[in-house]
């Protein structure tokens, strides 16, 4: 059994719908169930016995130390985050008890269980933290992407919490030699996004016939990543990154704010036309975020030479196939009280 923080969220419910397709090893899925997280992205696994989802708080310094004696997974893969920029910069100290409080927590209690084990299992336990380009701060237009030796320069509460969280688990990896590896991705997008991230508010506001808002001049680049290229990497590297590593992912696809848009536009053109003109005339732009990183960029070369990587869908393929799985569940965004029973579920915590 592996064990999946974060699991109820977007890339978490990705990586659990995909691991449970492809494998017979059962997860234990723990969840805290924020505003980000709903057991609806999990509906696909709902009664299936192999998944065991728990309702907790990654920060629970006595449920977390049950679980892992519990269930004795051989690995953890922690998801579990705050990750929306704008919400941290008005309220920052959910990103501290989450992305740092919580990661910490995880930390020790696999320091306490990891040595406990028997000697391969010991050998085979991996802490895999997932993380953020952010953490690298910007980029200007002619420089080269994030390395996984660049310097940290996070520039929003955000990513500064979850650059204290890769700091502390590296540190959890040279001073008690903890099994980890650590992945920092780019922008992800694709099925189960929450709408308040820019891809999917945008295919909401168009559909509903409201202004699409971009920050500043609409020129800020980001890395986008399909969620299903990410989740495979993941995969990747917890089979066969090296204990105490690090590796960016990477989409190799650099677009505009702007780009990403008029794509968005034209594609719902093609595919839920308006009854009069195109989706771009609801293009407004707005007043920038405060810190706002221009561009980043990720090079995801070393996981491509040592592991064999790289991304299936191009931004094209994937962002098609994007807005048909919106447009076939127009409900995606409406809040839920999906009940805590079915296919597993655990009432703990």
């Amino acid at each position: 059994m592996i064990l999946i923080t974060g699991g109820a969220g977007f890339i978490g419910a990705n990586f659990v719908l995909d691991w449970l397709k492809t494998s017979e090893e059962p997860v234990l899925n723990l969840d805290k169930l924020t505003y980000a997280g709903s057991l609806d992205n999990l509906a696909g696994v709902r009664d299936d016995p192999r998944h065991v989802f728990v309702r907790g708080d990654i920060a629970d310094q006595e449920l977390v130390p049950r679980l892992l004696a519990k269930y004795r997974p051989r690995a953890i893969v922690n998801f579990a985050a705050e990750s929306h920029v704008e919400r941290s910069i008005h309220g920052p100290a959910e990103f501290i008890g989450t992305n740092i409080v919580g990661t910490f927590n995880l930390l020790e209690a696999s320091r306490e269980y990891w040595p406990g084990l028997d000697e391969a299992s010991r050998a085979a336990f991996r802490f895999l933290h997932v993380s953020t380009d952010e953490v690298f701060g910007s980029l200007r237009p002619d420089d080269p992407p994030f390395r996984e030796s660049s310097p940290y320069a996070p520039n929003s509460p955000y990513a500064s919490s979850k650059a204290a969280s890769d700091h502390l688990v590296r540190a959890y990896n040279r001073t008690y030699g903890l099994p980890v590896l650590t992945t920092n991705c780019s922008n992800n997008y694709g099925p189960h996004q929450h709408p308040e991230k820019l891809i999917p508010l945008m295919i909401h506001n168009a559909l509903a016939g409201q202004a699409l808002p971009l920050h500043g001049d609409g020129q800020i680049i980001r890395d986008w990543l399909y969620v299903a290229d990410h989740c495979h990497a993941i995969r990747i590297v917890l089979e066969k990154g090296r204990a105490g590593e690090r590796y960016n992912i990477g989409g190799w696809n650099e677009k505009s704010n702007l780009e990403v848009v008029l794509t968005l536009c034209r594609i719902l053109d093609e595919l839920s036309p308006r009854v009069q003109g195109s989706f771009a005339e609801l293009i407004t732009f707005v007043k920038d975020r405060p810190g706002q990183d221009r561009r980043y960029a990720m090079d995801a070369t070393k996981l491509e030479r040592e592991l064999g990587w790289r991304p299936q869908e191009t931004f094209e393929s994937g962002i098609v196939k994007t807005v048909r799985w919106y447009l076939d569940r127009d409900d995606y965004g409406r809040p839920t009280d999906t009940p805590m029973d079915g296919g597993g579920a655990q009432p703990e915590g």
